[in-house]
């Protein structure tokens, strides 16, 4: 769940021509979209990997199959940042030395809190370290976007932002890539907004933060088990702006907040293009409709967008038509499906934070069943 928000308030291969001109030219719902839930079959979750040290959050698989994982500083238990999973077991990547940060240290050049890790189809592993310790504030300055080569673990790049762009009170949560045009995309889950990064110059800009789109609707109530979502204190957390998925021709940015389960998305000409109005931006977000209370979202190369439903405890697919299948619940298992990969060999990888189970939802008792795990289903 990528969460400053969770205490500050309480606190997305390019596709043949056919398919991105029908991926591009779908229109706002006018209504809510249609909910499909009679497929003939199932598929089946399998445990890929299960770690009982404390919470992870993020999933990535490389093009070649390597899995990794990663786990934010969240509560007092911290030990690494970021694994890469090597005969089920968690290995400290891409080395021991970037997770051996302590309080106290300099977060620059280890990771502090990591929120989020994507790998691309160049190679490369993206890494958010959010370095909001605690979803506190952001740890001396130490927010930052690492590149790693995957071919030999080296650091290619890492990122830094500006005061005006993730600041001492942002939390930049998950985070796509566009590898065509070098740029890359952020949410802040903090006030809410998105994060555009120029990948070849290093420039970036933070949108979207006066729109209401970025903002978690106050008037839904998340709720799990008929009742609504809140804090140990009983004040309803809002969880603005987090999931966020990048169509396959890299020209649609889908997001929504997470607490509520409406769904947007706006033109990546627009973001890219640094000399556009803000206002511009927020007036040409385009509402989708009502759909889940996903956390993460992930598109496949036809168009599909992968979701999961929190309340429900279920993986869905939306098609191209903004028509909602349900693939499978499993209220066992499917405990807080909060983010997932797509691998070459046409897995969906999940993992499972059980974030509504932590201590902060529920009387300051942690209700957490360890493992923590990472499950994966075939599309």
């Amino acid at each position: 769940m990528k969460k400053y928000v969770i205490l500050s308030a309480v606190l997305f291969g390019i596709l043949s021509n056919a398919c991105a001109k029908k991926e591009s030219t779908i229109s706002p719902a006018k209504q809510d979209p249609e909910v499909a839930t009679n497929d003939v079959t199932s598929p089946k979750l399998e445990e890929v990997f299960a770690d009982s040290t404390y919470q992870l959050t993020g999933v990535a698989v490389s093009p070649e199959g390597r899995v990794f994982t990663n786990y934010p500083y969240w509560l007092d238990k911290h030990s690494y940042s970021l694994v890469e999973v090597k005969d089920g077991k968690p290995v400290p990547y891409p080395n021991a030395e970037w997770n051996s940060f302590k309080k106290g240290g300099n977060g620059t050049d280890k990771f502090v809190c990591v929120q989020a890790v994507v790998a691309d189809e160049n190679g490369y592993l993206w890494v958010v370290d959010a370095a909001g310790i605690g979803l506190g504030p952001v740890y001396k300055n130490s927010n930052k976007v690492i590149k790693i080569k995957l071919a030999d673990n080296s650091i290619e790049r890492i990122y830094k932002f500006p005061e005006s762009v993730a600041g001492n009170d942002s939390y930049i949560n998950d985070i796509r890539i566009d590898n065509t045009n070098g740029f890359a995309y952020m949410t802040s889950s903090s006030t809410g907004g998105v994060v555009v990064l120029n990948t070849k110059t290093g420039d970036s800009r933070f949108v979207l933060h006066d729109s209401k789109t970025v903002l978690s609707d106050p008037a839904y109530h998340f709720t799990f088990n008929g009742k609504e979502f809140s804090k140990a204190d009983g004040s309803i957390p809002k969880i603005n702006s987090d999931g966020i998925a990048l169509t396959p021709d890299k020209e649609w940015l889908y997001y929504k907040p997470l607490t509520d389960d409406k769904l947007y998305r706006v033109s990546t000409a627009l973001l890219r293009d640094f000399s556009t109005p803000l206002k511009t931006i927020n007036d040409k977000v385009e509402d989708l409709g009502h759909f889940v209370t996903t956390d993460g979202m992930e598109f496949d190369k036809e168009g599909n967008l992968y979701v999961g439903d929190l309340e429900k405890s279920s993986i869905l697919k939306i098609t191209p038509d903004l028509k909602m299948h349900t693939l499978l619940t499993d209220a066992d298992k499917l405990i807080w499906p909060d983010s997932y990969s797509i691998s070459a060999d046409g897995y969906l990888y999940i993992s499972i934070s059980q974030i509504q189970l932590m201590p902060w939802f529920n009387n300051n008792v942690n209700k957490t069943q360890k493992p923590y795990k990472l499950l994966r289903l075939k599309l």
